[in-house]
C-alpha cells in the first residue's frame, strides 16, 4: 500500500482529483456547524443528549452531528437518497421511466433531473416537519428550543434546510464528476467518520474513571477489527456460476467457445434494506413523540434501539427489503434470455426457463444469507451499547457504508494507477472496481 501511495504522487491528475475531493468534503464539514437562525442551541444540545440512544440520535450520526446542531445541513443527503430510491423503484412501475433508463446517457440525465426535483420536494416536506416539531419541543429544563415560534420561523427553516440539502447534492455531484469516488457516498462517509474521535475520547474517559478496564478495551479493539474484516469478506464475496458459450461461425470467422462466469454478490441489495427499514420505523416513532396519548407513548418507548420489539421489527423489515430490492434490480429471466441469445448456457442446465429457475434458486439462497448477515451487523450496535456498555455507535448501516465506500474509493484509485501502468495498492488480489 505504501508503494501505491507513492505512485499517486507521479500522477498529477489523480493528485488534483484527491485534493478537490478533500476540499469539498471540508466545505461540507464547515457547513455542518453553521446553525439555522431562530434556535436556542443550548436547549437543542441538551435535548439531543437525551436522544443519543433513540432514532433521532441514529439519524444525527448519518448527518455528522448536523441535526443536533440544527445546522443548514441538518437534513443531510438523506432526501436525495430517498428520491433516488423512489425513482429507481418507479422505473419498474412506470413505462416512461423504464424507457428513459434504456436510452443511455440522455435518459440517465433526465432521471437525474427528476431525482433533483424529488429531492427538493422531500426537503420541503421534511424541513416543514422539523420546524413544526421543534416548536413543540423543549429542553430538559423546560426551555423552548425555538426562540420565536410562528410562520416566520417555519418559512425560514424550510428555506434554509432545503437550500442546504440542495447545496450538499451539488457538492456530491461535483465530487463524482471532478474528484475521486462517489460524491454522495463520500459525504455520508465523512459525516459518519467525523464522529469517531468522540467515541475514542469517551472510551479513554471511561478507562480513566475506572468504568472500563484495559482488557475490555483491548478485547473491543480486536473485536472491531474482526467485524470489519468479516464485512469486507462478505461485501466482496461472490457466487460464480460457470457459463459456457458455444462456438458459432459468422462469415469466415468463428466466435465463442470461451468459458466465463456469472458473478452473484452475497449482498446484492447493499445498504438499501437497513435504510428503508429505519425510515419506515422512524415514521411512527416520530409521530408518537408529538402526540400526547398513552398508547402513542407506548409506541414511542417500544420503537427505540435496544428494545426487543424494535429489533424484531427492524430485522423483519431488513429481510423483506433484501428480497424485495434484489428482485427489483436483478431479473433471472432476462439474464437467462440474454445468455441464450448469445449462445451461452450453464453446464448441465438447459438454456431458457431452466436456466432462469436455476439462477433464481441460487440467488434466493444467497439473498437469504445476505439478509442474515446484514441483520446481524445492523443489530450489533444495540447489543454492544445495551449489554456491553460500549460508549460509541459501532456497526449497523454506518459500518456497512464506511466499508463499502472505502472499497469503492480504493478501487477507483487502483484503476487510475493501473491504467497508467503503476503498481496499485495491493500486490496480490487487487481490488476490482465495484459497481
Amino acid at each position: 500500500m505504501i508503494g501505491g501511495l507513492k505512485n499517486i504522487q507521479k500522477i498529477p491528475e489523480l493528485q488534483k482529483r484527491i485534493a478537490f475531493t478533500f476540499l469539498l468534503l471540508g466545505v461540507y464539514r464547515v457547513g455542518a456547524h453553521v446553525p439555522t437562525p431562530g434556535i436556542d442551541t443550548t436547549a437543542l444540545a441538551a435535548f439531543f443528549d437525551q436522544a443519543k440512544g433513540s432514532l433521532l440520535g441514529l439519524f444525527d450520526l448519518f448527518a455528522g452531528g448536523a441535526l443536533s446542531n440544527l445546522s443548514v445541513f441538518a437534513l443531510g443527503i438523506m432526501p436525495y437518497i430517498s428520491a433516488s430510491i423512489i425513482l429507481q423503484l418507479l422505473t419498474i412501475a412506470i413505462p416512461h421511466l423504464e424507457r428513459l433508463s434504456k436510452e443511455g446517457e440522455a435518459g440517465r440525465r433526465k432521471i437525474t433531473q427528476y431525482t433533483r426535483y424529488g429531492t427538493v420536494v422531500l426537503s420541503l416536506i421534511q424541513g416543514f416537519g422539523i420546524a413544526v416539531g421543534l416548536e413543540n419541543m423543549a429542553g430538559p429544563t423546560g426551555a423552548s428550543i425555538v426562540i420565536a415560534p410562528g410562520w416566520g420561523f417555519r418559512l425560514m427553516t424550510v428555506i434554509t434546510l432545503t437550500a442546504g440539502t440542495a447545496f450538499i447534492m451539488w457538492l456530491g455531484e461535483q465530487i463524482t464528476e471532478r474528484g475521486i469516488g462517489n460524491g454522495i457516498s463520500l459525504i455520508i462517509f465523512a459525516g459518519i467518520v467525523c464522529r469517531g474521535p468522540e467515541g475514542v475520547i469517551n472510551t479513554f474517559r471511561l478507562v480513566s474513571t475506572g468504568e472500563m478496564g484495559i482488557l475490555a478495551v483491548i478485547f473491543l479493539a480486536v473485536f472491531m477489527v474482526a467485524v470489519v474484516g468479516f464485512i469486507v469478506f462478505m461485501e466482496t464475496g461472490q457466487r460464480r456460476i460457470p457459463v459456457q458459450y458455444a462456438k458459432r461461425i459468422v462469415g469466415r470467422k468463428m466466435y465463442g467457445g470461451q468459458t466465463t462466469h456469472l458473478p452473484l454478490k452475497i449482498n446484492t441489495s447493499g445498504v438499501i434494506p437497513p435504510i428503508f427499514a429505519s425510515s419506515i420505523i422512524m415514521f411512527p416513532a416520530t409521530l408518537a413523540q408529538f402526540i400526547p396519548h398513552p398508547w402513542m407513548k407506548w409506541v414511542s418507548d417500544s420503537l427505540v434501539p435496544g428494545a426487543f420489539f424494535y429489533e424484531a421489527l427492524y430485522v423483519a423489515f431488513i429481510v423483506f427489503f433484501c428480497f424485495f430490492y434484489t428482485a427489483v434490480v436483478f431479473n433471472p429471466t432476462d439474464v437467462a434470455e440474454n445468455m441464450k441469445k448469445h449462445g451461452g448456457f450453464v453446464p448441465g442446465i438447459r438454456p431458457g426457463k431452466k436456466t432462469a429457475e436455476y439462477i433464481d434458486h441460487v440467488l434466493s439462497r444467497l439473498t437469504f444469507s445476505g439478509a442474515i448477515y446484514v441483520s446481524a451487523v445492523c443489530v450489533l450496535p444495540s447489543i454492544l451499547m445495551v449489554y456491553f456498555n460500549v460508549p460509541f455507535y459501532f456497526g449497523g448501516t454506518a459500518l456497512l457504508i464506511i466499508v463499502g465506500v472505502a472499497l469503492d474509493t480504493a478501487g477507483q484509485i487502483e484503476t487510475h494507477l493501473l491504467a497508467r501502468q503503476y503498481e496499485g495498492f495491493l500486490k496480490k488480489g487487487r481490488l476490482a472496481k465495484r459497481r
